[in-house]
Order: C-alpha cells, then structure tokens, then sequence
C-alpha cells in the first residue's frame, strides 16, 4: 500500500516538472513493474523516450540562434546599412526588429552571457579568457553555478548542436588534456563544429570536431573553394536534416555563431567583385547616408541625431588618395565577407523551411556580440596580429596588397573609420560599453507559430541576458534551482516574449549596467550615464583614475543614439546614476575595476600547465594552442631533437609555433637546417646552415639567446647538428604579446598556414622523429 503511494505522488510530482524549478537531471524514480524469479512471473517497465513530450510539453519548437561577430548597428542592410542582407530582413520581415538590443561591448563575455542568462561579470567574464584575472568576475571560468540554458534543454530531450566559434573555454584548457568541463559538451551541447578562441583563419580555421582538432577539407560540399563559413553552414544543414530524419520527437537547437565579420576579413573573390566602387565616398558618407535610410525605414525615431566623427578619427576628404584607394577596398572586401556570412545563414533558414519545420522554429537572429571593430586602428591592417604586438605596417605594404586582399595572404582587418561608420548613429565601437556603438546591436525574432506579427518593429530596451530566458518560455520550462548537483545563480535575464503581442508593452528591463575595460555605464528608467576610459584604436590609453571619470548624461528616452550630453544641466540625476552603477557593480562581480589592456594580456596569475617548469618534452605530431604551450617570447631557450635522417635525406617540420602572420620554426628544407622567425610579416629573419646536415642519428639543436627578457628584444640563433655549430644569426627584434590567435605548436609538422612560404603543408618530417625538447634558461 505504501508503495503504490509513493509511486502514484511521484508520478503526480513528474507530471508538473516542465512548469517548475526542479533539479536536473532528475533524480531516478523507483521501479513501478514487478520483479519475480523469472521473467515469466515479472513486469517489465519500458523506459520512456527522453524527448519534450514525455515531461509535458507539446510541440516544443526547434531553436536556431545565429550570433554574428564584431557586426555594428549600422552594417545590415536589415538596420539600414548599406550591406544587402536578405536573409536578416527574411527573419525581421516574417517576425519582429528589436532596435534596442545591447550586448556587453566583447565577444566572449557576450557569449557567456547569452549562453548562462547572467550578466558576464556574474559568469566572470568580465573580459575575454585570455586577459582575464584572478578575480571572481573575471577570471574566465564560468561556474557551475550558472549553467547555461542549452544544460536545461538538453534535459528536457533537445538535440544541441553548436558550430562556429566558441570564446568561452579558459585558455589553458583549449589543449588536448582539456580538462572539457567549458568545452561544448559540457555547456549543454552534443555536437560541436568549429573553432576554440577568439578568431580564426578563414581559408585555414583551426577547426575542432567535438574534442579533436582536424585539418579542414580542401573544398566545400559541393566542391566550391573552401570557406569556414560555407564549412558550418554545410554541417549545420546536414545535422538539422539528420535530427529530423532519425528522430522527429526531438526538436533541434542550432547555435550558429559564425566566425564573420571578425577579423581577418576574408571572403571568396567573386563576392568582393559585387562591390567594387561602392565605398569610395568614405565613412562620413556612409554615415549620412544610412542614418538617413535609418529614418525611411523607421529603426530610429524621426527626431535622432546623427553623433558627430570623434576628433581623434581623420575625415574622409582629408586622407591622400592612396589612403583613400586602400581603405575603400578594405570596405569592399569586408562589405563582401558581410554578404557572404548572411547568405549561407540564408541556406540554413531554406534548409529549415524545407523540411516543414519553418512555422515552428524559433529564429533568433543577433547582428552582433558587440559593436564593430576599430582595433584596425586608424590605418588598417593587413595582419591583425600587428595590432595585438605594437608593430607598424606601412602604406607602400598595403598598396602592394591591393589585389589580394580578403585572401587567404592576409589576416586583414579595415580602419576604425568604418567601424564607427558600421556603428551609425552611435557613438564608439566594439570595446566601449559606456555608449551604445559598442553595446547596440539589430536583432531579429521570428517564429510563425507564436509570433503573428510581420515586420513590426519592437523598442523595449532588452540585453543579450534576456535571450536565455526568453527560450525558457517559449519552451515551457524554468531553468533549474540545482543543476548537476550544484545550486543555481538566479537567472538575471528578463523574458522578452511579453514583447510578441504587444508593441506598446512597458519595458520589463528598466535597469542594466555596462562595463568593459574600464568603460563604464549605467541604464535606468530611461536615462544612461556613460565614462568613457579611453579610445578603442589605441592599444593602450593613458592611466586614468576609474573611481572618479568623467561622465556623461543621456535622456535616453528622448535621445536615441546619445547625441545630447546632459551632465552639466541635471547633475543630481547624474549622480543618482553613478551611485547605481557601483551598487550594480558590487552585486554582480563587477569589482575591482580594471582599465588594462594588452596589459592584462601578460599578467601571470591564469593558471597554466607550463609555469615552474623548464623543461618540456613533446612527442611527435602534437598540436598544442598557445594557451597551453611554454612561453618562449623573449625568453632564451634551446629546441633540441634526436632524429634519424635516411641516406637520400629528408626534409620537414621540426618545431613550429604560429604560421603565415606571425610565429617561428625549426626544419629541414633541401637537407639544410633553417630557423625562420616571422615578425607579424612586418620582418622576417632566416637562419640557414651553409651545407646539409648529416645522415643516420642525428642530434638537432637550435640556441635562442634573448638580449633582455623584455618585449620585442632581439636575440642570437645558433644552429647546431652533432655539437657542431652550423649556423649562427640574429632574429633582430622579437614578438612581444602573443604569437597567434588561432595556430597551433606542431611537433613534426605543421598545420593551418606555413611560417614560411619556402613549403608545403603539411610539410611532415621525412625522418624519425620521436620528440623534441624545449628547455627553457
């Protein structure tokens, strides 16, 4: 009798999960058959499918979240930039606009925020994984605590599927060893298809299956050039396909996070052609004239004002005609990757309408995980990684690269003036929290089935927290009080789907701070204060005391884009709002502030796999990201390795680290022993033996001898083979921050591009290779 009580009120406690804040995975119930001596005289149970029906929930909808990188307000042809999206505008069109969208002014806090439904100090990702500190809110571990709503979904029997970048794994865990507690898998998802950092190459992306690094394909599915953006398009399409095929009952997430429209700008030659000549008017122009398509359309009030160019960025009619020549066709060629990038989201949309499945998917379209990118700086980059190490390019490097930009030759990224162009009508860009250039993004809803509207646009102020639970509700669930057996932060996102029905609808986010590098900003009840720490072309900006800026007042109500500063005029309300942000600050792990940049890049308390030790002994083809390799920068060291080298000879990676836009390596080319150290391609230095090294057992060994152990010291090359010293050189100045974004330390080959262009890839080593040594002074 007990028994069959226990069942009957567990069984009514199941039938109410879906609408309550419940634990997950939930706990085992007891078995409700019967079991005798056999099974003739036993009841057997049939364990339940895990899919949304068993817990109640009928008719969930499939989720596709497409998140562009580093896209500004004013880009899309959709917000009405000067870039055609038809496919954003199908999604605006068949649903809603938001033209109050913000976002945390970065990439992977964003995204951490997106993911978790809390803010990105709270997830501490208060700054990007690679600059973080050891401080709660920025420490770039997402805890536990805030489980992501992909965690929730996948226990209620979605299929989660993730392609594209992920910036949310701390970089000393991007290795082979993990630990994969911040991989995908361990963030809700049971497919991943893309890259691990902050960008990747487009032409050569160093892509992740799961946990395992592989080499691209040499072409697309349907045998074009390859592409990584066609790339997760075709896997994202085969995996929708495949869910449905093998099992309808299970709705589908897709979270298509694209590596566009971040740097490098690369994009297949036939879509650069489309706009050629388009951008010779300049950014002022641009600005004027998509402000003025902002209004038409509708996406800002009538009564907007156009904020005027920053004094530290030239106006377009006063740059030489060189310069002009040059940044136009970087516009080109990134208004072409742009295209592109909508297009192949658009294959996915077709895919989805294809399969009957359109009416009742979720479509969540964010042009943006922050503002456009000025961290081209004033002059455009052919390397992006020059930006990141303080190097100069000139223009005469830049004019011989002309025809090849956007290809797989460069890493290239365009002049802050259109990033602030991209950002219209907005002040600032992508790093700048205080003001809406950098927070601001267009974002699009549509989901036929709930949403009735078509093509209405929506102006309650929302932030990329609210997304989470937004598909909470659309679901039908709560995000859980205990996940995996760890308690639950509250989420601090507000559902957006009041907004569906309801153009008129109050705002349900009347409060939101901001912060980014010592940016600072504070949203409340239609006003937002703004301190701006300093300009986002700089790589470092003067000291400044972040307790006592200089602030900013915005009516934002009455003031759409933050054209009227109010500070002088209403100074109490002023301070009413600074008072707030600290008090929002110190709730939400905001504290302490830290206005560093490429500073933080460097500070040695992130956990490593490398500190304390000298010595490291890799063996043979491993892959290892910077995060988790030894930090040979301006450091004296010795690579050293054991070969075997047959009678006819044999060429081939010895150590690599980086590749095409900036690293080092030791190999064999034509029997000879070479060094070659890659400066961002602003220098180049090659050590070379005069004659071949030996044949049979063969000790190789490369000397590195560092002037100082300080940024960009130069330093002596020595070549030895046997103990004899062969060759000997000078690598005259050194990169001093980060040698790659994206590439890998190869051991024995080389992947992604070649360090230098005397190979081919994979360029194996023709030997025996068993390990090679690095052993740090």
């Amino acid at each position: 009798m007990f028994r069959l009580s226990f069942v009957v009120v567990f069984s009514v406690l199941c039938s109410g999960l879906a609408h309550a804040q419940e634990v997950l995975p939930r706990p085992e119930g007891p078995f409700t058959g019967k079991i005798g001596l056999t099974y003739k005289d036993s009841e057997a149970v049939k364990p339940e499918l895990k899919v949304p029906a068993t817990f109640g929930i009928e008719d969930a909808p499939n989720i596709l979240i497409v998140l562009i990188d580093d896209c500004g307000y004013g880009q899309m042809g959709t917000f009405g930039g000067a870039i055609p999206t038809p496919t954003f505008d199908r999604v605006a069109n068949n649903g809603l606009r938001f033209n109050r969208f913000h976002t945390t002014a970065l990439c992977s806090p964003t995204r951490a925020a997106l993911l978790c439904g809390r803010n990105h100090h709270s997830v501490a990702s208060g700054v990007i994984g690679e600059a973080g500190t050891g401080f709660p809110g920025y420490s770039g571990i997402i805890p536990a605590s805030a489980g992501t709503f992909a965690e929730t979904l996948r226990e209620y029997g979605y299929m989660n599927a993730w392609f594209g970048k992920n910036h949310n794994v701390p970089d000393w865990e991007t290795s082979l060893v993990g630990p994969f507690d911040r991989w995908s898998e361990g963030l809700g998802f049971d497919y991943f298809y893309g890259f691990v950092g902050g960008d990747t190459d487009q032409f050569h992306p160093a892509l992740v299956e799961g946990k395992k690094r592989i080499e691209p394909p040499e072409t697309n599915e349907d045998g074009s050039p390859y592409h990584f953006t066609t790339d997760i398009a075709d896997k994202a399409i085969r995996m929708m396909r495949a869910s449905k095929a093998v099992a309808p009952q299970r709705p589908f997430f897709v979270y298509f996070a694209t590596g566009a429209t971040h740097a490098p700008h690369q994009v297949p030659e036939e879509w650069i052609a489309k706009f050629k000549g388009k951008f010779e008017g300049g950014w002022d122009k641009y600005r004027e004239e998509t402000f003025a398509r902002q209004k038409k359309m509708g996406i800002i009030p009538a009564d907007t004002k156009l904020t005027p160019r920053p004094d530290s960025l030239p106006a377009w009619d006063s740059l030489p005609e060189a310069e002009r020549k040059v940044y136009a066709r970087m516009m080109e060629v990134f208004a072409a990757f742009t295209a592109h990038t909508d297009h192949e989201v658009g294959r996915l949309v077709d895919t989805i309408e294809e399969m009957g499945e359109l009416d009742n998917t979720l479509v969540i379209y964010m042009a943006g995980d922050n503002g456009s990118s000025a961290e081209g700086g004033i002059n455009g980059l052919l390397n992006e990684m020059t930006f990141f190490n303080a190097l100069p390019e000139s223009l005469d490097t830049k004019l011989a690269a002309f025809d090849t930009l956007g290809s797989d030759k460069h890493y290239n990224h365009f002049p802050a003036g259109w990033a602030w162009a991209m950002d219209t009508p907005f002040q600032w860009t992508k790093q700048i929290a205080s003001h809406f250039g950098g927070t601001r993004n267009g974002m699009a809803m549509s989901w036929p089935k709930r949403i009735k509207a078509k093509g209405e646009l929506r102006d309650q102020f929302h932030h990329v927290i609210d997304i989470a639970p937004t598909i909470l509700e659309a679901v039908g669930v709560e995000a859980p009080a205990q996940l995996n057996g760890v308690a639950q932060k509250p989420i601090e996102g507000v559902s957006m789907i009041y907004t569906f029905d309801d153009a008129d609808a109050p705002d349900r986010r009347t409060t939101q701070y901001f912060e980014m590098l010592g940016n600072q900003g504070m949203y409340h009840d239609g006003w937002m204060a703004s301190a701006l720490r300093g300009i986002p072309w700089d790589s470092e900006s003067p000291p400044i005391d972040l307790l006592n800026m200089p602030w900013e007042l915005y009516h934002i109500d009455k003031d759409f884009s933050q054209a009227n500063d109010l500070a002088k005029q209403n100074p109490e309300k002023l301070d009413e709002l600074v008072k707030l942000f600290f008090a929002e600050g110190s709730k939400y792990q905001v504290m302490p502030l830290d206005g560093r940049k490429t500073e933080r890049l460097n500070i040695d308390n992130r956990p490593s796999l490398t500190q304390g030790r000298t010595k490291f002994t890799y063996p043979n083809l491993l892959r290892l990201p910077e995060g988790a390799s030894p930090d040979l920068k301006h450091k004296s060291h010795t690579i050293s390795a054991n070969v075997t080298i047959p009678e006819g000879g044999a060429d081939g990676m010895i150590f690599t680290q980086g590749g095409r836009f900036a690293g080092y390596g030791l190999f064999v080319k034509d029997g000879k022993l070479v060094y070659h150290y890659n400066l961002a391609g602003v220098e180049r230095f090659n050590i070379a033996s005069d004659k071949k090294i030996p044949t049979g057992e063969v000790e190789i060994k490369a000397v590195y001898k560092t002037d100082a152990d300080k940024a960009f010291a130069g330093a002596d090359v020595t070549l030895f083979a046997n103990g004899e010293k062969i060759a000997k050189g000078r690598v005259e100045k050194s990169i001093p921050n980060r040698v790659t974004l994206d590439e890998t330390l190869d051991i024995g080959f080389d992947t992604g591009t070649p360090v230098a262009d005397v190979y081919e890839m994979p360029f194996k080593f023709e030997g025996q290779l068993d390990s090679v040594t690095i052993e740090l002074e």
